[in-house]
């Protein structure tokens, strides 16, 4: 195989990763919460060839050698944690959040001995519900679509009793209004724990908008994510507020996206095209006769 088809095929490997991202963009444009990924590109390997000393003219500056490449694939896939638009839905168990934090929630997982625990995981995501939990009959429980508990400041699952309405400050306190007991005062129940992706290129996609770290990685540590205080005077909690009855929708920008696939599939085509003038140059070859 010569250099001018290993640089197609290697090339033409990446772009076709590059258009499942863009596919999988897209399918995601009106799922609430979705982030969207792209890829970024790298050569995969540049010498220089070296000409011999006879190509060296009077007059002439450029440099002896010739730069050939191995052609390029993808170096990294990361997520894009920009904010997507707030949709109204007037539901009181709908999140949304203005800023760049996320939610945190607790997933079933297993310890290095195979037993069961929760792990920490993450989302943006706020379409959730109040569940019942058998073992606490009084209670209700804020949790995902997905039955996965909602955690608050204190690291443990917010409870709402029963037969009460929610209210959510802006900086994630829950009020529970008593609905038998329409003049009776809130009762605190808890304040959502909201963190700060620090190094999002670590983060690992789990689906159904979850996003983890890598259990090589230890997630309290401070170079990973930041957890956003409750301190008024906290100028990172000053840039965030919960929205209640909203939730956010997709931040993928279906022109962009198009945009993106059509310049992908030209240089997924130019690569083809030359991988078959390899071809038919080394077929012309091998017909030569002496």
């Amino acid at each position: 195989m010569n250099h001018s088809m290993i640089n197609s095929l290697v090339s033409m490997k990446g772009l076709q990763q590059k258009l499942d991202i863009i596919a999988n963009n897209m399918a995601n444009l009106n799922t609430t919460g979705f982030k969207r990924t792209e890829a970024t590109f790298h050569d995969v390997l540049t010498t220089t060839i070296q000409q011999p000393t006879s190509f060296q003219q009077n007059g002439r500056v450029s440099p002896l050698g010739l730069t050939q490449g191995w052609g390029a694939k993808i170096s990294s896939i990361q997520t894009q944690m920009s904010q997507g638009a707030l949709k109204a839905t007037d539901l009181q168990t709908d999140f949304a959040i203005e800023g760049d934090a996320l939610f945190e929630i607790a997933i079933p997982g297993q310890d290095e001995n195979g037993q069961p625990v929760l792990r920490p995981a993450w989302t943006r995501d706020g379409t959730f519900s109040l569940n019942a939990n058998p073992g606490d009959p009084d209670n209700l429980y804020l949790t995902t679509k997905q039955g996965n508990a909602v955690l608050g400041v204190n690291n443990e699952p917010i409870r709402i009793p029963n037969y009460h309405k929610i209210k959510v400050e802006a900086d994630g306190t829950i009020l529970a209004f008593n609905e038998r007991t329409p003049g009776a005062p809130a009762i605190p129940a808890g304040q959502l724990k909201l963190v700060q992706i620090v190094r999002p290129q670590v983060l690992q996609q789990m689906g159904e908008n979850m996003y983890t770290v890598p259990d090589t990685i230890d997630p309290a540590v401070g170079d990973v994510i930041r957890v956003v205080g409750t301190d008024a005077n906290n100028p990172e909690a000053a840039k965030l507020a919960v929205r209640q009855g909203y939730v956010e929708q997709s931040n993928v920008n279906l022109a962009d996206e198009v945009t993106e696939l059509m310049l992908t599939q030209r240089a997924f085509q130019l690569n083809a095209k030359a991988l078959v003038s390899a071809d038919n140059l080394m077929a012309l070859t091998n017909s030569l006769r002496s």
